[in-house]
């Protein structure tokens, strides 16, 4: 009977067994209905991983000064080699210098399909105007859910780690330099388990028949790349 029409319920198919003198309950028919089957709808990391050459995502967080100033920097992360496409400082970030920084982070005609953002109030109808113009289509996160944005999530915790938690920042042109440092090794020395152990700039490898292995300090000698230099 569930075969015959899948378009019936259980108390549909209960009421014509009781009909035909078959007691039993709703619950069992229930139980024991065929269960058509459906494609499983997409899942959201299998949503990242299809438009991971066309998708970028961005995100806010602020950095404290040392004389009790709050910077907020705006980061733009490309979703395919986890390269920084752009970031900005300011004490104020108002909704137009937010659509002023996506204008710089996607000139001319380079500008990607999805944009993947949280629901953060900095994005105002002008922002959403701006991306409109530019072609990108938003795909906002659920409220309260940053695993949803997690590549850039997981880029601000290593910027806290592995470069602001060590330094003191007294405004937002040595906030600036510092990130354009941390950057610089982040994207060319940084190597990555998601990029299979390489850096968002591809690293080649280099054979111990190339020389001796010497230590190159980055980021103020926080870090530090090693490479092969001939003897």
């Amino acid at each position: 009977m569930s075969l015959t029409n899948p378009g019936w319920g259980a108390p549909r198919i209960h009421g014509e067994l009781l009909k035909l003198g078959i007691n039993i309950g709703e619950t069992t028919v229930a139980k024991y209905m065929v269960r058509p089957r459906r494609p499983s709808s997409q899942t959201w990391k299998t949503f990242l991983k299809n438009h991971m050459q066309e998708l970028v995502s961005t995100d806010f967080f602020v950095v404290p000064t040392a004389t009790f100033q709050v910077l907020f920097v705006f980061v733009v992360l490309s979703h395919d080699r986890r390269r920084i496409v752009h970031f900005g400082a300011t004490s104020h970030p108002t909704a137009e210098w937010t659509a002023q920084q996506l204008r710089h982070a996607f000139p001319w005609d380079t500008a990607p399909r999805f944009f993947l953002r949280d629901r953060d109030s900095c994005y105002s109808e002008l922002f959403r105007a701006t991306t409109g113009s530019m072609g990108i289509y938003e795909v906002l996160t659920a409220a309260r859910s940053p695993w949803q944005n997690t590549y850039v999530e997981r880029l601000i915790g290593s910027i806290r780690r592995e470069c602001l938690d060590h330094v003191l920042i007294f405004n937002e042109r040595g906030l600036r330099r510092i990130l354009r440092s941390y950057f610089d090794y982040y994207e060319k020395s940084r190597t990555h388990l998601g990029l299979a152990k390489d850096a968002p700039i591809f690293r080649p490898v280099q054979p111990p028949s190339m020389g001796r292995v010497i230590e190159i300090p980055q980021v103020g000698g926080l870090h530090h790349r090693y490479e092969r230099q001939a003897a």
